[in-house]
């Protein structure tokens, strides 16, 4: 028997309708979308209509032709990042950010001279909004938020930070990567400007799939420049929505697994989602703080957190305890930095890094207490 444990990597299984859905699309059409005016390609154009729609509506926005089609978060980030901020403009971001954020503004701090602002958050990753508000200066021209570590779990108060980014009429970034799916987001409530997000975690989706949700009436510079299917003879990207932020043929294959995903996402509700995913996560917090000699960092409360649990345990590598987990029981789990050093830094770990796992919709009661019977047993064989 397999355990996967690595659901804040990417989600698995997939829902079955979610392969079928592709691979029907790769026999039965396989054109692209937005380049051509025959059946079958005006057929890929209605699916990826269909998939800005899903996802629209799935975080309570009202313009599908503004959510942009990525190949993952981490060129939303960068599409965003690289978009808006120009040489000398200040950022304000969190201190637990994901290196697809992290990296982005280093580059750009490097070879633009932009200026960062850590927000200092808790040992449990807790960033005050007030600290947020505090770093705002007259040249900040972006606020740029996790919404959930990605290391600790732990859930960052957006609604309360984009109404002061609002307030000072900066946009909010949100990287989305380890909650749209599988928390609620309301970007209209939540006072989200720009929401990245990708298909392949929480979403359900394949790999090469993920986007942009433009709540914004400013420029934002294009990433990439090419073909768009449509003013050929025009030498620069077009001024309008998607296509200006759009270039290039498409993943539709992805795009409509995405879009069967989405749809068992509705089927199921982002509500029972988050209720099972909290209720597995508070029953492996409680088996796991009994053992001895192993210590869970973040939140221990699954009200709080998503459904991540970072531990390490005493005198032992994250690395030697993945490899046992993997090698003699089966289970998957993530051992290191997880992308994320500053996280790290948070809570002493960066130079050891630390094991993770990442529970997903279909875990179960039994995956945990497999996963905790295991540890008490590695624990044992190197007598700690």
């Amino acid at each position: 028997m397999q355990i996967y444990l690595d659901n804040a990597a990417t989600s698995y299984p997939k829902p079955v309708a979610v392969a079928d859905s592709v691979y029907n699309f790769m026999i039965n059409n396989g054109t692209t979308s937005g380049r051509g005016s025959y059946k079958k390609a005006m057929e890929s154009d209605r699916l990826i209509y269909e998939t800005r729609k899903l996802i629209a509506d799935l975080f309570n926005f009202n313009n599908p032709k503004k959510v942009i089609f990525t190949s993952n978060v981490t060129e939303s980030l960068n599409l965003a990042i690289n978009g808006i901020l120009n040489e000398g403009d200040h950022v304000v971001t969190s201190s637990i950010e994901h290196n697809a954020v992290w990296r982005c503004l280093k580059t750009l701090e490097r070879d633009k001279g932009i200026s960062i602002t850590k927000v200092k958050a808790s040992k449990e990753g807790y960033t005050n909004p007030e600290d947020v508000e505090k770093s705002i200066r007259e040249n900040t021209k972006l606020i740029i938020f996790t919404h959930a570590s990605n290391v600790l779990g732990t859930i960052q108060p957006i609604r309360e930070i984009g109404k002061i980014a609002k307030n000072h009429n900066i946009p909010f970034l949100v990287d989305a990567a380890q909650t749209a799916g599988a928390y609620p987001i309301d970007i209209q409530k939540d006072n989200i400007n720009l929401l990245a997000f990708t298909g392949h975690k929480s979403l359900l989706g394949p790999m090469g799939t993920g986007g942009l949700v433009v709540n914004w009436d400013k420029n934002i510079e294009p990433l990439k420049a090419g073909g768009t299917g449509g003013d050929s003879a025009y030498e620069y990207q077009p001024d309008y929505y998607p296509n200006r932020l759009e270039t290039g043929t498409l993943n539709v294959s992805g795009l409509v697994g995405l879009r069967e995903s989405i749809k068992f996402i509705n089927k199921e509700s982002i509500e029972t989602i988050h209720n099972k995913e909290k209720e597995l996560v508070k029953y492996a917090l409680n088996k796991l703080d009994k053992i001895d000699g192993l210590k869970i960092y973040g939140p221990k409360d699954s009200e709080k957190i998503v459904s991540v649990i970072s531990f390490n345990i005493k005198d032992l590598r994250p690395e030697d305890v993945g490899f046992e987990l993997d090698n003699k029981y089966s289970i998957m789990v993530r051992a290191g930095l997880h992308c994320a050093p500053n996280a790290h830094e948070l809570i002493g770990t960066k130079a050891t890094g630390c094991v993770r796992i990442g529970i997903g919709y279909f875990n179960k009661k039994e995956d945990i207490d497999i996963l905790a019977n295991s540890l008490i047993e590695i624990i044992k064989t190197y007598e700690i």
